[in-house]
Parts: C-alpha cells; sequence; structure tokens
C-alpha cells in the first residue's frame, strides 16, 4: 500500500508506552485473545465465557511504565495516521458530495488498557469505536494475534481495512443508522438483535469498500495484494471462522457481526461500486 507523504493530522494520538495504571490483561497471551475474540463476535457463548477467562486472567496484572517508542513503533504510528487521514479526506468529499458536513472523528494508539467515555477497555477488546467520545481505539498488538494465531494474512492493508470499517460506524453515528439500530433491537429476541447488529457490522465493512474505491481514485493506493490482505482479514473474523477454531462448532444465531463470506461480500460491493446508497444492508436481513 502507498501511503507515505500524507498530511498529519489534529485527530491522531499515541499512547502506546505511556502508563495505563492498574491491572491489565495480557494482550499476547491465548487467553487475552480468546477474550478478545468472544468481545468482539458475542453470542450467549461469549456472556458465559469471558467471566470465567477473566477470572483465570486475574493477578496477571504488570504495572506499565512509559518508555520511549522504539523506530519500529513510530513508524507503524505514522502508517495508522495516514490511514486516518485518508479517511478523512475520502468521507469529508462523500459527505460535501451529498450535502452534508463530515465530522472528523478521533483516534488513539494505546497500549494494553485505555479509558474511554464507553469504559475502561484492554487489549481484549480488540480495535473499537466509540461512539460517546466519537474516538476510534486501537491496541496494534491486535493484528499480530489476528495473523498468528486465527490464520489471517497480515499486511498494512488488513490494518487498513480494520480502520476503515471503525471509521465506518463513526459514519453509521453521524448518519443517525446506529441510534436507529438501537431503537429497532428492543423488545426484540437475542437472535433477532442479532440480525439487526450483523446488518451494521456488514454496513461498516460496505463503507470500508466504499473507502478503498474512492482513496485508490483519489490517492493511486493500492498495490497487488492489497485488496487479497482485506478479504483475508474479513474472512478471519467472519463470525462462523471464529466459532469454529474456539468450540469446533457455530452456532448462526448467535451471530453479531456476520459469515466470512458476508464480510467479504460487502466490503467487495463497496469497493467495487463506490456508491453508499446501495450499502442498505438491513434490507437483506433473513
Amino acid at each position: 500500500m502507498k501511503w507515505s507523504g500524507r498530511r498529519s493530522s489534529e485527530n491522531f494520538e499515541d499512547r502506546r508506552g505511556m502508563s495505563s495504571g492498574g491491572k491489565t490483561i495480557i494482550g499476547g497471551g491465548i487467553i487475552g485473545i480468546i477474550i478478545l475474540l468472544l468481545n468482539l463476535f458475542g453470542g450467549e457463548n461469549a456472556q458465559m465465557l469471558t467471566p470465567i477467562l477473566e477470572q483465570m486472567n486475574q493477578g496477571q496484572s504488570t504495572p506499565t511504565e512509559q518508555r520511549a517508542l522504539t523506530a519500529a513503533e513510530i513508524e507503524e504510528g505514522k502508517f495508522i495516521e495516514a490511514i486516518l487521514v485518508d479517511t478523512e479526506d475520502v468521507w469529508g468529499k462523500i459527505f460535501q458530495e451529498n450535502n452534508m458536513q463530515y465530522e472528523r472523528p478521533n483516534l488513539l494508539l494505546f497500549t494494553d488498557a485505555v479509558e474511554t467515555a464507553c469504559g475502561n477497555a484492554t487489549s481484549a477488546s480488540g480495535p473499537f469505536y466509540c461512539p460517546g467520545d466519537q474516538k476510534v481505539y486501537m491496541d496494534l498488538a491486535f493484528f499480530e494475534e489476528l495473523k498468528t494465531r486465527f490464520g489471517a494474512q497480515g499486511g498494512d492493508f488488513a490494518t487498513a481495512y480494520v480502520i476503515a470499517h471503525e471509521i465506518g460506524h463513526h459514519v453509521q453515528t453521524l448518519l443517525g443508522t446506529s441510534s436507529k439500530m438501537r431503537q429497532m433491537q428492543e423488545g426484540k429476541s437475542e437472535a433477532e438483535a442479532n440480525k439487526l447488529s450483523v446488518a451494521l457490522e456488514l454496513q461498516a465493512d460496505f463503507y470500508a469498500g466504499v473507502w478503498t474505491h474512492y482513496n485508490q481514485k483519489m490517492n493511486d493506493i493500492l498495490e497487488e495484494g492489497d485488496i487479497d490482505e482485506a478479504l483475508s482479514a474479513a474472512h478471519a473474523v467472519g463470525d462462523d471462522a471464529i466459532q469454529s477454531k474456539i468450540q469446533g462448532h457455530i452456532v448462526p444465531e448467535s451471530f453479531t457481526h456476520g459469515t466470512s463470506e458476508q464480510r467479504k461480500y460487502w466490503f467487495m460491493k463497496g469497493y467495487k461500486t463506490g456508491d453508499i446508497t446501495q450499502g442498505n444492508t438491513f434490507s437483506e436481513l433473513r
């Protein structure tokens, strides 16, 4: 992926190496990654197993000390900031084309643990967007775990896809889609509420594809293999792929993010069309 030479962003913050205080879940441990994936992909198994696994992980607290970032970490930060800048430019253009004003979100990198407007979070939360402060939070250890333990191809565009997905949730917040979805979930069974959650997540994948479409036209960013990296990451984080690896079988009614095939389909639809009006994932609910 071609990413160098971007401007800096006022909305990027790098807290890696800073003291987080309190207890942290060891992001590189198998317990941490299982909690991470259960939190990300939900369902009854997450509700039952997460407290047990967190209890197993108690006592593995490590006091984090402030330290200087390595040269490699500094370069990682520059890359993440470049992706954020590209999302600002693309969504600013799309909103302007639709007579709207895009409000730029913030992106914060952390290590181990962080305080957010949505509550305290650890590495086990995975990358996430908090509508309370309109900020994306990321511990980059997630990407190594996703590659080494769950078979994602890796690569810089896999990271870009995840960031673009989280920014997609910000777009949904600005457009009111997220709040409408929560209203629609009221009074629904868990299975029906999960279907609505799947639609929201697949739409964020679609928006990630739209961003890729526009960014390629504006900045000529793509290199050979980049789309394959994104599709590999989308496949690895499908509900069916995660459940198969963790528990050996799948429970479709507990899906909250969509299958591997669904996630790849909606990313590619956004990438091929670049048309935000074609991302009504809710209309395809079954």
